[in-house]
Parts: structure tokens; sequence; C-alpha cells
């Protein structure tokens, strides 16, 4: 039988070589790479922040959910891409549903083609309209291998700025990809990615499944 001084001890040794391992791993990043995990922390912080205090946060509308740090996978490199938009010759208007049921109007307005070192991908950029009806703003929705399992179930969302340059070379970076807010209230309702919003590999980046 172990007692409480191996056990003790045992402990120790664990918590040593799981530093020393942290330490190994963050000393393998350049000081680029260290830069830009601190600017990603510190955004998380923020929006930390405002889902807790504002009051338009899903966790403060109507009735007060119990608010928790949000979950994210960790910073991954992997999953930040170049490439170029191309705009649809006939940018169609679609219709999309949102979690509720009811039927919604965008414009599927272009695809980005996005590589890196280890994947290719193409995703679709939308282009919606305020609820006002006064202003255009654009967006990317996906679903991914981790749909349903470690992030959220109907999908994750990325804002996209559009740039008047046909030949700008985009940066998406999926470390910055969030839940709609139905994934933590019921009170609302999202946009439902479409299924050729699916990427088909493991986006292990960005937010995670609140519940």
């Amino acid at each position: 039988m172990i007692n409480s001084k191996k056990i003790f001890f045992l402990f120790i040794m664990i918590l040593f070589f799981v530093l020393q391992y942290t330490l190994i791993s963050c000393d393998n990043y350049t000081p680029e790479e260290k830069k830009y995990i601190e600017h990603l922390k510190k955004h998380r912080e923020k929006i930390d922040i405002e889902m807790r205090d504002s009051s338009n946060s899903p966790f403060n509308h109507k009735e007060k959910i119990e608010f928790h740090p949000l979950k994210y996978f960790e910073p991954n490199f992997d999953f930040i891409f170049k490439g170029k938009l191309t705009k649809y010759t006939k940018q169609d208007t679609v219709t999309i549903y949102g979690t509720k049921g009811e039927e919604r109007k965008t414009i599927r307005y272009g695809f980005l083609n996005l590589k890196n070192d280890k994947y290719k991908l193409k995703i679709n950029v939308y282009e919606s309209l305020s609820r006002d009806g006064k202003t255009k703003y654009y967006g990317i929705w996906f679903t991914d291998k981790t749909t349903g399992k470690e992030s959220y179930g109907v999908g994750r969302y990325l804002d996209f700025e559009l740039n008047p340059d046909s030949n700008y070379i985009y940066t998406v970076d999926f470390n910055y990809a969030y839940n709609p807010y139905c994934s933590y209230s019921p009170h609302y309702s999202c946009a439902i990615p479409t299924k050729e919003d699916y990427l088909d590999i493991a986006i292990k980046a960005g937010e995670k499944r609140f519940h």
C-alpha cells in the first residue's frame, strides 16, 4: 500500500515535469510568436470582461446566466492562413436558417482560397445587412470536425473586413473564431452554416463549446 509521503512525492515529481515541459515549450516560441500569444490572451481577457459585465451580454439578457470564463483551444499557429478573395460572378441571395427555424436572406459574396504550410481550405464570405438595413457587413461561418464535440454544435464565426484592393492578401486566423450568442442563451437565434461551409479538418483553434 502506498503511504501518504510517497503519494506526495509522486505528485511533486509529476508537477515538476509538467512545469519543466511548459517552460521548454514556451522557449520554443520566437519573440514574434510570444508577442502574438500575449495579444491573443489580452483579446480573450477583454471578451471575458465584456461578457461578464456588459448589459448587452447574453449572460445579462432577460435572465441572468451564470458566467464563467469562456473556453478556448490553445493558440495554434497551424490555423492561421493567407489567401485572396474571389468574388462570385453571380452573387446569389441565399436562404439560410436560424436556430429557431426562421428563414434569413444573405448574399454569398465570394470565397477565400486559403493555405499555409499544412493545409489548403476554401471558405465562403457572406454579405449581410444590419438590422436597420443600412449597413453592410461581412462574415465567415463554418463547421468542422470539432463541431458538436469540442466546439459548439451549430458552428462558429469569424469577422471579416472587406478590403477594396482586389489583389489584397487576407489573413484568416481561426484562433479568433468565436461562438454565436445562441451558444450561451436560448433567448438568441443564430445563423446555421450550410453544408457548403463545412471544413473537412479539425479546426483546433478558437473558442470551444461553453456548456
